[in-house]
């Protein structure tokens, strides 16, 4: 049985910290696959580049990473049932459970999402079908949560928005591949 880590995000767009992350727990934890799955419509209705542009986007930031880091449209396939109405982790993982039952999979997070984890949707049923990998930012710990901690640059997916609209270099904060696909496609401005 494979362990699947699954790390979202809107990835809006995905930037080096994201990459990052991504090989830190490739290399670092104990999991065979690391998936990410973009976001096909953000919980909170905040506005997001096309679900298309995100992935393909996605796909360019985890290829130097090779096979074991994958991009998942699963969340566009929820999107598209009748009756959806928002996307939920853990309707998600019940999705890619049925699909893959011969996977285990665990939660790739931030403390800064397990903070919130009583906004989740039946936490405790994600927890449970997905046990947590909590990856803390240095510095960012909450009291009493325990967790891989990591020094991670400081990359917000925000800040590069705002340099891409107002024309700023984004420099070293997006993988080359990623810049050149919003540079053609004009994307952020």
């Amino acid at each position: 049985m494979a362990t699947i880590g699954l790390f979202g995000g809107s990835f809006n767009p995905p930037h080096v910290a994201h990459q990052l992350l991504a090989l830190y727990v490739l290399e670092s934890q104990d999991v065979d696959e690391l998936w990410l799955l973009p976001t096909y419509r953000h919980a909170f209705g905040k506005d997001l580049a096309p679900f298309e542009d995100r992935l393909a986007m996605c796909e360019l930031a985890m290829a130097p990473l090779g096979p074991r880091a994958q991009v998942s449209a699963m969340e566009r396939e929820l999107a598209m049932r009748p009756g959806f109405v928002a996307s939920r982790t853990l309707h998600l993982l019940e999705a890619l459970m049925e699909r893959h039952p011969e996977h285990h999979f665990r939660l790739v997070i931030g403390t800064d999402i397990l903070a919130e984890a009583d906004k989740w949707y039946r936490w405790d049923e994600v927890v449970r079908l997905a046990p947590p990998l909590v990856i803390g930012r240095e510095g960012h710990l909450p009291p009493g949560a325990t967790a891989t901690e990591l020094a991670m640059p400081e990359v917000s997916s925000t800040e590069v928005r705002r340099r891409l609209a107002c024309q700023e270099p984004v420099g070293n904060l997006l993988p080359r591949q990623v810049v050149r696909y919003i540079d053609e496609r004009g994307l952020y401005r």
